[in-house]
């Protein structure tokens, strides 16, 4: 049965967004791409600007080429992120509709049939070929082997109380493709940076999960924040604590300078807090914890960038 979409009842939309204002025979399409919850996009996004950061540190590669990349990036990013959310979708549809949080998703709450979501799909899934296609060879491979990652993670919560981790594998897979797109190739320190992801990743969508863990129990949904309960401080500890230890590691492979490790002190002190001030049976704290890490995630490409800036004025 129909069910009239009400923003208020999604409160990891953002309020007053554009998708509410857009036609109204597109708002589902929309919002099946989550276009009103842009943090997905960052989350998905980030990772390539670190990868590109850290690859223009030891390659004479110009800023055009670099801020050209950046774009194709967002664009995939945008692209990419809602072709895993409509996918996702299709897959939790029975599972969606007896959560609180999802059951006015569009596609169990009737507004887009299968078959729409199949199509809408296939249409994200060729702008982010295009946007590949722009790439050189070994990228373009490297980043269609990311699909196995991304057809695989929706069933991992059905399996294993770890989806959080395979999700940390799919969306950080950027950091070696931004990486790989200025290179040509991969490095341990690109590998390291990935990790670092992966690990930051543990961290913040097991705050996320901490929303739905009620539910998710009931329905027999497994997920990093039911595996800790009450330990879930300690564990972000060691997650945040990995984002870190191997972005330090990813800087003496690259032999990078003092600055860059002064450089993500920010960063430390940003994960520091969150942990500091989340309260996992508050929902709201939980989500607004979760949305901090585009801020985080900023803060770790300073470290890159301020690595680049060191060694342009040492040239020059």
């Amino acid at each position: 049965m129909n069910k009239e979409f009400d923003p208020t009842t999604t409160p990891d939309a953002v309020p007053g967004n554009w998708v509410q204002r857009a036609p109204k025979q597109v708002q589902p399409y929309l919002r099946l791409m989550r276009a009103d919850r842009p943090i997905g996009t960052w989350l998905l996004f980030l990772p390539c600007l670190w990868g590109l950061g850290f690859g223009a540190i030891n390659n004479a590669s110009s800023i055009g080429l670099v801020v050209y990349y950046a774009v194709l990036f967002a664009i995939g990013s945008f692209a990419m992120r809602g072709a895993g959310c409509a996918y996702n979708d299709m897959v939790d549809r029975d599972f969606d509709g007896q959560v609180a949080r999802t059951a006015l998703r569009p596609i169990p709450a009737g507004e887009i049939s299968l078959k729409q979501a199949w199509g809408f799909l296939a249409f994200l899934g060729l702008v982010g070929l295009v946007i590949l296609l722009q790439l050189n060879r070994f990228t373009i491979f490297l980043g269609i082997a990311s699909l196995g990652l991304v057809a695989i993670y929706p069933f991992m919560k059905r399996i294993t109380y770890w989806p959080q981790a395979w999700l940390g594998l799919t969306f950080n897979w950027g950091a070696l493709v931004g990486y790989a797109a200025l290179t040509g190739t991969l490095s341990t320190g690109a590998i390291a940076i990935y990790v670092a992801g992966i690990f930051w990743t543990l961290g913040y969508d097991t705050i996320y999960a901490h929303q739905d863990k009620e539910d998710d129990a009931l329905i027999g949904v497994k997920s990093t924040a039911l595996r800790f309960g009450d330990s879930t401080k300690t564990w972000l500890v060691v997650f945040y604590g990995g984002t870190i230890g191997f972005l330090a590691i990813a800087g003496l492979i690259f032999g990078l300078s003092p600055i860059y490790y002064v450089a993500l002190m920010p960063a430390a002190v940003h994960f520091a807090l969150q942990i500091r001030k989340l309260d996992i049976h508050d929902g709201h704290n939980c989500l607004t914890i979760f949305k901090s890490n585009k801020v985080a995630g900023l803060w770790v490409l300073l470290a890159p960038l301020c690595e680049i800036g060191v060694r342009f004025l040492e040239a020059y």
